[in-house]
C-alpha cells in the first residue's frame, strides 16, 4: 500500500492517482533494513517536495520519522547509516544537503545513548573522521556547520583523524602529521575568514596560536570567536581582549568580559567608565528616571546624572537630585546658565498661554468641557509614564491635554476614571465626537491606540469626529513636533521632560508647562498655517489637500 505525507504531517491513504515520484512506501520508514542510504535520500528529498507547509513545518515532521526509523535499527547500524547519507547528501546540492544534513544528525543525537547505537557508535566514529577530513579537503562538499556537528556528534579526536588518515594512530610521527594537517586547513580557514570554525578546530584540536590570531580576529569584527578563543587560552589573554576593546572604545564588550571572568580587581575603572556612559545615553534619549533608578545606589554616579542635566538645561532634575541625595555643589546654577538654555525653546510665555489648568474632579470636568466646545480649533495630546522593562506593556495614559491657542487643561484621567468614569465619558463625548471642533494632533494613531488600550470601558475613546494629524500637513515629517515647531514658528519645544515620571502627584511646573505647550503648540502651528500659508515654506501642503486629512474615525471604532 502507498501512502502520501499530509501537509499536516500524518500518513494517510489517497484515493486520486498522483505521480509515482510523488509518492513513498511508508516501509520505508518504518524498516530499513532493506533501504540503502542512496534510496533513503532520495526518498527523504521526494517526501520533502511533497508537503505543502512551511520549511520549518516539513522538516519538523521528517525529523520525527527519521528518528523513528533510526530506532527501528537500521543496517548495519544507525550512526554508520547516518554518516553513509552524510556523503550522499551533497549530490542533492546545497540547497538541501545543509538542513538534511542537520535533520540527520539531530534524529541520530535523540537516540544516543541506546544500546544499538552505542554497539554502532566506535565503527561510525572512524567512517565520521573520514567524512571530515573529505570535507576539509573539498571532496565531500558540506558546509562549515555540518563539518563541525560531525566532530562534535561523533567525538572525533586527533587519533581517530591519523587512524583514518595513515590507518594508525599509535606512532607519534603519524600524530605529528595529522595535527600538522589539522593546522594546516585552520590557517586556510583564517585566511578565508572562517574564524569561529577555526576557533572551533583550534580549541577541540588543541591547536596552539598566537596573540596575532587574536588582533586578526578584532581587526575583522569577529568579537563573539574572539571571546571563545580568549576564554579557551585563559587569563592572560582575556585581559588582552578586554584590553583591546578598550582602545576600540567597545565599552560594552569590556564591561561584559570583565564582569563574566571576574576582572574587576584588573581593570577597576571599566565599570564606572561603562556606567557613565550607560548613563549618558539614557539622559540623551530623556531617560532621565531611569537613569536615576541605575546611578541612585551611587553618589558618584548620581552627581554625574545632575551633570548631565546641567549640559541639558534641566534645571529642574538638577535641583530635585540635588534636595532628593543631599547632594552638595549644585546649588549655584546661575539664572544665565538657565535662561541661555530656554531662550532656544518655546514657552507659556512666549505662546501668550494665559491659564494651565489641572482637573482631576466632576466640577472642573464640566468647566473645562463647556470651554474647550466654545472653540473652534484645540490642539490634543497624552502623555503616560514611560516603562523601561523590555518586552513590557505600556502604562496607562495618565494625563490628556487640550489646548486652545491661550488656554490648557490637564485633565488626570487615572483619577477621573477612578472617580467619576460616567462624567469623563460623557463629557469627553462631547468634545471628541463634536463635528463643530476641529481637533489636532501629532501623530494621532500612536494616542488614540494607547487610550483604547489604557480606557477600553469608556466609549468616547472608541468614536472621534473633525480629527487632523498635523504632522500629515507637512511632506517632511522627520524631527517631530519639535522640530515642526522650530520650521513653522521659529522656535522648537524643550523635550527633556518628555519621559519623566507622569504618574506622580502633583506634576511639576515644568511637566505642567511641558503638557500644555505640547497640546497649544498645534493650535499655532495650525494657525501660522491657516492664515499664512507660504510663511512655512514649500514643505506645507496646500489647503485643499490637508483638508482632505480631517477624518471622523480611527480604527475599527464605532459610535
Amino acid at each position: 500500500m502507498h501512502l502520501d505525507m499530509h501537509a499536516d504531517g500524518r500518513w494517510g491513504d489517497k484515493n486520486e492517482l498522483v505521480d509515482q515520484k510523488n509518492t513513498i512506501c511508508v516501509h520505508a520508514f518504518s524498516d530499513l533494513s532493506h533501504i540503502s542510504p542512496p534510496m533513503f535520500i532520495y526518498l527523504l528529498k521526494e517526501c520533502y517536495l511533497c508537503g505543502t507547509r512551511k520549511a520549518t513545518q516539513k522538516f519538523n515532521i521528517l525529523q520525527q520519522h527519521v528518528f523513528q526509523a533510526l530506532y527501528n535499527s537500521p543496517q548495519p547500524g544507525p550512526c554508520t547509516f547516518i554518516v553513509q547519507c552524510l556523503y550522499i547528501l551533497p549530490l542533492l546540492g546545497l540547497q538541501y544537503s545543509e538542513g538534511f544534513g542537520h535533520l540527520l544528525m539531530c534524529s541520530l543525537k535523540r537516540l544516543k545513548n541506546r544500546k544499538a547505537v552505542l554497539e554502532d557508535f566506535t565503527e561510525a566514529k572512524l567512517l565520521a573522521a573520514q567524512l571530515f577530513v573529505d570535507i576539509l579537503a573539498s571532496y565531500v562538499n558540506h558546509e562549515e556547520r555540518i563539518l563541525i556537528k560531525v566532530l562534535e556528534l561523533f567525538e572525533v579526536r586527533l587519533k581517530d583523524i591519523g587512524q583514518a588518515m595513515f590507518g594508525s594512530a599509535e606512532r607519534h610521527d603519524d600524530l605529528e602529521k595529522t595535527k600538522a594537517y589539522i593546522e594546516r586547513h585552520i590557517f586556510d580557514l583564517i585566511e578565508s575568514h572562517s574564524y569561529m570554525t577555526a576557533t572551533i578546530l583550534v580549541e577541540h584540536f588543541s591547536v596552539h596560536l598566537g596573540e596575532s590570531f587574536l588582533m586578526k580576529m578584532m581587526e575583522n569584527k569577529q568579537f563573539k570567536a574572539a571571546e571563545k578563543w580568549a576564554l579557551f587560552m585563559g587569563k592572560p589573554m582575556i585581559c588582552l581582549l578586554v584590553q583591546k576593546y578598550l582602545e576600540m572604545k567597545m565599552l560594552k564588550n569590556a564591561y561584559d568580559v570583565i564582569k563574566s571572568n571576574n576582572l574587576k580587581e584588573e581593570f577597576p575603572e571599566v565599570q564606572r567608565l561603562y556606567k557613565e556612559s550607560s548613563l549618558k545615553k539614557l539622559a540623551e534619549k530623556g531617560l532621565w528616571d531611569i537613569a536615576e533608578l541605575r546611578a541612585m545606589k551611587d553618589r558618584q554616579l548620581l552627581e554625574f546624572v545632575v551633570y548631565l542635566a546641567m549640559e541639558a538645561g534641566y534645571s529642574e532634575k538638577v535641583f530635585e537630585l540635588r534636595d532628593r541625595y543631599s547632594l552638595e555643589g549644585f546649588d549655584k546654577l546661575t539664572v544665565s546658565d538657565k535662561s541661555s538654555v530656554g531662550d532656544c525653546y518655546l514657552d507659556p510665555e512666549k505662546l501668550m498661554i494665559d491659564d494651565i489648568l489641572w482637573v482631576d474632579e466632576s466640577n472642573g470636568l464640566l468647566g473645562a468641557t463647556n470651554y474647550i466646545e466654545g472653540c473652534k480649533v484645540v490642539g490634543i495630546d497624552c502623555e503616560w509614564k514611560p516603562n523601561y522593562e523590555k518586552g513590557s506593556k505600556p502604562n496607562k495614559v495618565s494625563i490628556m491635554q487640550i489646548a486652545s491657542e491661550n488656554r490648557a487643561y490637564i485633565f488626570d484621567l487615572i483619577k477621573l476614571h477612578c472617580d467619576v468614569p460616567k462624567e469623563l465619558d460623557n463629557c469627553f463625548r462631547r468634545i471628541l465626537c463634536s463635528p463643530n471642533i476641529l481637533k489636532l494632533g501629532y501623530n494621532l494613531q500612536c494616542d488614540l491606540h494607547q487610550l483604547s488600550q489604557s480606557y477600553g470601558d469608556l466609549g468616547c475613546f472608541r468614536y472621534y469626529e473633525m480629527l487632523l494629524d498635523v504632522q500629515k500637513m507637512f511632506n517632511e515629517p522627520g524631527g517631530g513636533l519639535s522640530g515642526l515647531a522650530e520650521k513653522v514658528l521659529g522656535a522648537g519645544l524643550n523635550k527633556t521632560r518628555r519621559n519623566s515620571n507622569w504618574e506622580q502627584r502633583p506634576l511639576s511646573q515644568n511637566q505642567m508647562e511641558y503638557a500644555a505647550l505640547d497640546a497649544a503648540v498645534l493650535v499655532h502651528i495650525f494657525h501660522c498655517i491657516y492664515n499664512q500659508p507660504h510663511s512655512a515654506g514649500k514643505a506645507v501642503r496646500s489647503k485643499v489637500e490637508w483638508k482632505s486629512h480631517i477624518v471622523s474615525c480611527m480604527g475599527n471604532a464605532k459610535r
